[in-house]
């Protein structure tokens, strides 16, 4: 379970989603809906009511003067009940 969950998503626009109970993950390229929402229950003990799937684009970027990738992947936007809240240590 550990394994579908990398970690929080930490950017300004998924912090400014905290405050609305939606919360990001980076997880892993296999994982589905079913698998994340036993995940964030297992790790943080809260049920989510809904979750979205993104893919991450890789990105070409330079670097010293060479040609490279960065990133790639998914993401997954977690939605949460009115009184639910994760806490991120």
């Amino acid at each position: 379970m550990t394994t579908i969950i990398k970690n929080p998503r930490v950017t300004e626009k998924a912090s400014n989603a905290n405050e609305q109970n939606v919360y990001t993950f980076d997880i892993a390229k296999s994982a589905n809906k079913t698998e994340i929402k036993k995940a964030v229950f297992t790790l943080y003990k809260v049920l989510p009511v809904r979750i979205n799937v993104l893919s991450v684009p890789r990105k070409t970027i330079m670097s010293k003067g060479k040609i490279g990738t960065r990133g790639g992947g998914k993401k997954a936007v977690v939605y949460l009940k009115g009184g639910d809240k994760i806490e991120f240590i």
